[in-house]
Parts: structure tokens; C-alpha cells; sequence
């Protein structure tokens, strides 16, 4: 290996303790949410928009979805437009 070939290591220590704070508070939002006085649908959208967020979190920073190519992202989305036509078929039903 020749000596002009080596690369500077960078650190993520900042970038991961940023996104554990982040977490941190949506969980504690996610508490004030569950136990709080409000209303039930408030509750249920409010808890799963705080869990879609952590998850978005998690895949984004920890599985360095950020570092990808925008194809690759685009494939890690097609789940989530399957959830959402899912919600929307449920709550159609709902509502009918």
C-alpha cells in the first residue's frame, strides 16, 4: 500500500450523539402523547407520526441511508407508499 493512498477517518461521535438526543426527545414526546389529557384520536395521530419520525431517524443516520445514492433511496421509500395507501384504505372504510 503506497503512502498517498491513506484517507483522513472522520469521527461520527457528534453526528450519532445529535440523533440519540433526537430520539431521546421524541420518546419523551411520544410519553407527554400516551399520558397526557388529550383526546384519543389525538393520541393515535400523534403516536404514530412521533414513530414514523423515529423510524425515518433511525434508517436515515444509523443505517446511513444519507450516504446513499438517490435510487437506493427511492427503494427504501416504496414501503412507506404502501403504508400510507394502507392507511388510506383503512380510514376510507372508516369514514364510510
Amino acid at each position: 500500500m503506497s503512502a498517498d493512498s491513506t484517507t483522513e477517518y472522520k469521527g461520527h461521535t457528534k453526528l450519532y450523539i445529535g440523533v440519540f438526543i433526537l430520539l431521546a426527545v421524541l420518546t419523551i414526546a411520544e410519553l407527554i402523547a400516551a399520558e397526557g389529557g388529550f383526546s384519543y384520536t389525538f393520541k393515535v395521530i400523534s403516536l404514530t407520526v412521533l414513530a414514523i419520525g423515529k423510524a425515518f431517524a433511525v434508517a436515515y443516520w444509523y443505517m446511513h441511508l444519507n450516504e446513499e445514492s438517490s435510487w437506493l433511496k427511492f427503494i427504501a421509500a416504496i414501503p412507506i407508499s404502501a403504508g400510507v395507501y394502507a392507511v388510506v384504505l383503512i380510514l376510507e372504510t372508516m369514514f364510510r
